[in-house]
Formats: C-alpha cells, sequence, structure tokens
C-alpha cells in the first residue's frame, strides 16, 4: 500500500521538522517525488521492506508501520529496524502492520525503543494485548506503556494518550470524518515529524492527536464530514498550529 507510506511522509513534512527521508520501495518513491518533492527518498529494491536505510544513527525519530505489508511477507526484516533503533536510542512511531508484527510474537515487545509511540486503533489493540473486554483492555495499556516505557494513542472516540507513567490524556478535537482510509497514516507521519522536532513522546503524541483532529474539524466546518479525504487533511494540519499560535 504505497499510498499510505506517501501519506505519513505528507504529514511529517507538515509537522516543522527540517528533513523528512522515505525509505521505501520504487513504487512509493515515486508516488512521494509525485507528490511531495520535498520529500528526500530511499530506496528499497525489493517489493518489500529489506534492509533499513543507510545511516541509520542520523534520524532523529522514525515512524514505520503503513503500508508495509507484514502478511505478505513473513520474512520481513523489520526486527532489524527496531534493533539498530533501540541501540541508537532513536524514538518510534509505530502503526499498522507495524503493530500486527509486534502483536504476533508477545516476545517482541523487547525490541520497541524506549520512548516510542504506538498508535493502534481497537482492533489491533486487541491484537496486540490478545484481551477483547474492552473494560479489561485499558488496565492492560497501562501494563504495556509501563514495561516498554513507550506511550500508547488508543485512536477512537475522543482519542486517548496512556502513558508509562500511568498518565491518560483524552483528546477532545476530531469527529467521524476520522473514520477514513488513511487518517491514521497522516497521524502518524505527524507524531513521528513532533518527535524527530525534539518533544517528549508524551507531548508528540498528545500534540499530534490533538492537531490532527482540529484539522478535521475545519475540515468538516468546511466541506462536511463526508467530503474530505486522507490527503485534505495534510493540507490542514496547518489550521492546527495556527491555532496554538494565536491563542
Amino acid at each position: 500500500m504505497p499510498g499510505a507510506a506517501v501519506l505519513a511522509t505528507g504529514a511529517a513534512l507538515k509537522s516543522g521538522c527540517g528533513l523528512v527521508t522515505l525509505h521505501s520501495t520504487p513504487r512509493a518513491l515515486q508516488a512521494a517525488a509525485n507528490n511531495f518533492p520535498s520529500a528526500i527518498l530511499s530506496e528499497d529494491r525489493e517489493k518489500y521492506l529489506s534492509t533499513p536505510p543507510e545511516d541509520f544513527g542520523k534520524y532523529s525519530a522514525v515512524a514505520a508501520g503503513p503500508g508495509l505489508g507484514i502478511k505478505e511477507n513473513p520474512g520481513l526484516r523489520f526486527s532489524e529496524v527496531l534493533r539498530r533503533a533501540r541501540n541508537e536510542a532513536i524514538p518510534m512511531v509505530l502503526d499498522a502492520d507495524a503493530i500486527t508484527w509486534l502483536s504476533q510474537i508477545p516476545e517482541r515487545w523487547s525490541l520497541i525503543p524506549e520512548g516510542s509511540v504506538l498508535t493502534p486503533h481497537l482492533g489491533e489493540l486487541r491484537r496486540l494485548l490478545g484481551e477483547d473486554n474492552e473494560g479489561a483492555l485499558e488496565s492492560k495499556v497501562k501494563e504495556f506503556c509501563k514495561q516498554t516505557r513507550s506511550v500508547l494513542v488508543w485512536k477512537g472516540y475522543h482519542t486517548r494518550v496512556f502513558t508509562p507513567d500511568g498518565e491518560c490524556r483524552q483528546n477532545t478535537s476530531g469527529g467521524p470524518g476520522l473514520a477514513k482510509g488513511g487518517s491514521g497514516d497522516v497521524l502518524t507521519g505527524l507524531i513521528g515529524g513532533l518527535l524527530a522536532r525534539g518533544y517528549s513522546p508524551e507531548d508528540a503524541a498528545a500534540l499530534g492527536v490533538w492537531i490532527h483532529g482540529y484539522a478535521a474539524d475545519m475540515l468538516t466546518a468546511d466541506k462536511t464530514a463526508e467530503a474530505f479525504n486522507s490527503r485534505d487533511l495534510i493540507d490542514s494540519l496547518y489550521c492546527g498550529f495556527y491555532k496554538l499560535y494565536n491563542e
């Protein structure tokens, strides 16, 4: 799904960070070049992620998961990406197929770099923690954050941000217009860019969720919730920053 990687890249470019590199397949890189020419391109010549980008240690943050295709490639060397990020103390944003990969074997949780942010929706969260009961899920989320020293964004109605210290922040922006394909990829890129700017994982997650939701609120007021898409969301992220600067 090259579009997912392109959307995450576009959102990162709107986060205020200096440089954004997309490491992906030729098809995704071509799409990124056509849509976001200011992105730096790092090519993996296989049809799936087979090697981490060169000079891995130079990155301030890494976002991974959108369009990765875990199911299509059981031999994916994603563990190497996690190990290198952990060894270099690089925080990550983990979404979509990255969360699916972590869900397959709980022992993989130990590879999550400290200070990372995971952004699952309810279905992904149930698979990750092996818990279908929504009432019991919250306590498991808190245990997971404490164990992995990571932040978890539980996406949905009034998205919640859980921290390793047991804090829970509830978002107040956003609406049903975000329940569309690609919205989560935009959030992943935005939080990744905020991490790269130096925000703490807790603040990058909370700020990213709020800006993402506020952009959706502005689009809903202008276009209705039905008629905007994830690309529109990228182009409206500035509304959240503008609101913050003028409050």
